[in-house]
């Protein structure tokens, strides 16, 4: 009589490595390809009746090449240095938790990508995406005096004018872009990793080639990009383009009434082709980078087994 033993579940340490890891990784990712998309991605969903090619028409009459890295400084670098390591530290937790849970891959994925896309919202990139948001979609010059403002005069004014509140605006819907992206991405690329486990004829605890983790999150990332509607959202909430029809005081439903009764079901999606292009670089770069980068420094210092000569 034979007894089938149950894998052991190892939990991955939780260590400042993981933290510096995820911060290193999101800079990174932002610095190279990742605002580019970033400030396209946002000025169509700002600007709807422009198309891919005026998008980036319009950003490069707003500086050039150095128009495509508008809010690079100081947000996007703060939020990057923070919601890498918040992402992975948390995700790490939650997905070990719900495998010990007897969950399966594919929803723990979903589960701990869910928890730190949330947790990422409300601790640091509420204010850091509103800010970006701000300076992706503000007039550069004013009208009085063709002064010039800075990143942080905008900041300030915003901050005198309606506290955190002010600077936080749109956070609701940041929350739920993020749960809704790092579950999909996660939980496709784990459900993706399965596949490619199976026609490769794979044990659940194989380990996948560095090609096939890259592509599991390249497929995972493209596909998240199914909630473009809530960044849509978002980014109308946070928006600093001059529209006068703009309700005030908005909400995400109110938001999401406003841009269907201008924009139609359209106006919901504009932006989601270099959003699907962001979501494969950030996929790649915190699921396929960030699973092998760990499992280096879990790894790191011990003992490799010799081959026989």
């Amino acid at each position: 009589m034979s007894t089938e033993i149950t894998p052991k579940i190892e939990k991955k340490k939780v260590t400042p490595s993981n933290i510096i890891l995820g911060a290193v990784l999101t800079m990174t990712e932002v610095t190279t390809l990742g605002q580019p998309i970033e400030v396209t991605k946002t000025t169509m969903a700002a600007n709807r009746d422009l198309s891919f090619i005026q998008s980036i028409a319009k950003v490069w009459s707003r500086g050039g090449f150095l128009g495509f890295y508008q809010g690079l400084i100081p947000w996007a670098w703060i939020e990057a240095c923070t919601k890498g390591g918040i992402l992975l530290f948390v995700s790490s937790e939650v997905e070990y938790r719900a495998r010990v849970a007897n969950a399966g891959n594919f929803m723990s994925g979903i589960v701990g990508g869910i928890t730190g896309g949330v947790v990422q919202s409300y601790t640091t990139m509420g204010f850091c995406t509103c800010m970006k948001t701000v300076e992706i979609t503000r007039r550069k010059n004013m009208a009085s005096t063709g002064v010039t403002q800075s990143s942080w005069d905008v900041f300030k004014v915003i901050w005198a004018k309606e506290g955190w509140r002010g600077i936080n605006k749109g956070v609701n819907a940041v929350a739920l872009r993020q749960m809704t992206n790092w579950g999909s991405r996660f939980g496709f690329s784990r459900l993706v990793e399965n596949g490619i486990k199976k026609i490769q004829n794979k044990g659940s605890d194989d380990k996948l080639s560095v090609t096939e983790k890259i592509l599991a999150s390249a497929i995972g990332g493209g596909l998240s990009a199914w909630n473009q509607p809530i960044e849509v959202i978002r980014v109308e909430m946070q928006s600093k383009t001059n529209d006068p029809n703009r309700p005030q005081n908005l909400t995400v439903m109110k938001t999401l009434k406003y841009v269907y009764n201008t924009n139609g079901i359209k106006g919901l999606y504009r932006g989601v082709t270099p959003r699907i292009g962001l979501g494969v670089w950030q996929t790649v770069f915190m699921v396929g980078f960030g699973d092998m980068a760990k499992e280096k420094i879990a790894n790191y210092g011990k003992a490799k087994p010799q081959s026989l000569k």
